[in-house]
């Protein structure tokens, strides 16, 4: 049971009979009025009962899985998920036997998965959500690989004295390879253009 119409002597005893029978804390519930109600004269005659409808509110992570399962499986995929909450950040690992097509060439399709999730997330939840998605550690292995390619990029840069213009990436990736190089004294990296084909230029430091 998600929704319930209860009525009582008040909007507040109609509202807590419902919590009762739904087992939810308040906070946990979308309360309508549907009668405040009357009281009659006398406490008597004239008397009508308030009505409230309580619903369950959605949870966000909740949500976002469904979401997922749903998606994924219109792409033909059957994915399983396990889930990781730290604060204000959720973490889901998925796991299917056709893992790269969730994946994607250079992650794009896990990217825009992941894009979508988090909008879903933050419809549904009173706070902001950070939403993650990996398979098969493709999270870790795709920094290493950016990591490598900061460095060599640098290099570029510092050899042919002329900014290069990587491909657009999603804002945390663009952050890994700039902090890869944040204690390089010798270049700097500048996020261009407008979501989602932003891209990160690396060029030498123009006081050299």
């Amino acid at each position: 049971m998600t929704q319930i119409t209860m009525t009582g002597a008040t909007v507040e005893e109609a509202v807590a009979a419902a919590l009762e029978k739904l087992q939810i804390p308040k906070e946990k519930a979308e309360v309508t009025v549907i009668d405040e109600g009357k009281k009659g004269f006398l406490g008597l005659i004239g008397t009508r009962p308030a009505k409230v409808s309580v619903s369950k509110k959605k949870d966000a992570v909740e949500e976002v899985d469904l979401y997922l399962k749903n998606v994924t499986k219109h792409m033909g995929l059957d994915i399983q998920t396990k889930i990781d909450k730290n604060g204000k950040i959720v973490t889901f690992q998925l796991e299917s036997e056709k893992v790269a097509l969730l994946i994607g060439k250079r992650g794009q399709t896990l990217n825009s998965l992941q894009y979508l999730a988090q909008l879903v997330a933050n419809q549904h939840s009173d706070q902001f959500l950070t939403v993650m998605l990996d398979a098969e550690n493709y999270r870790k292995r795709r920094q290493e690989t950016l990591e490598h390619l900061a460095k060599k990029m640098a290099d570029q840069a510092l050899r042919t004295r002329r900014p290069v213009k990587l491909e657009p990436m999603p804002s945390y990736e663009r952050k890994i390879i700039h902090n890869a190089l944040t204690g390089r004294r010798d270049i700097e990296t500048n996020s261009e253009g407008a979501e989602p084909h932003r891209y990160l230029m690396i060029q030498p430091k123009k006081n050299r």
